[in-house]
């Protein structure tokens, strides 16, 4: 796996483009007008569309009817020397359909403990706390 980042303008807007063309742009949030997402952004999503993705397989699977997904990531941030790393993150999955409960749950469960490279990564260093709610119902 390889990316590569270029810097598109004077500032501090960067593309970030893998193997097969598709980009990103990254930018520094804290300078007015920003154009792009900040890198710690950048992580809060790839939490989410990582364990996303895995949830959708496994429900699919189940041929679980999935009319609507959402995720809703936050992430809580502690200062070390002069870094501000995340402490915690908590993901919220808000499905719709025809979708079994236990099983949305389940597949959330199997995500974060087995699955999803991401928050993998980041497990040692940072808890993660995920929610599920299935047709508005917490699960």
């Amino acid at each position: 796996m390889k990316i590569t980042l270029n810097r598109i303008n004077d500032d501090f807007l960067f593309e970030c483009t893998n193997s097969q063309g598709n980009s990103i742009l990254l930018d520094n949030t804290s300078q007015p007008g920003a154009k792009g997402v900040s890198p710690m952004e950048s992580m809060l999503m790839a939490v989410a569309g990582c364990s996303g993705i895995d949830v959708v397989s496994i429900l699919k699977k189940q041929r679980q009817v999935i009319t609507g997904f959402k995720a809703e990531v936050e992430g809580e941030r502690i200062p070390i020397d002069d870094a501000k790393p995340f402490k915690s993150i908590i993901v919220k999955f808000f499905l719709e359909g025809n979708i079994d409960p236990n099983k949305a749950q389940k597949a959330s469960q199997l995500s974060f403990e087995k699955y999803c490279s991401v928050s993998k990564t980041l497990e040692p260093n940072v808890e993660i706390i995920y929610e599920v709610y299935v047709n508005g119902e917490k699960v």
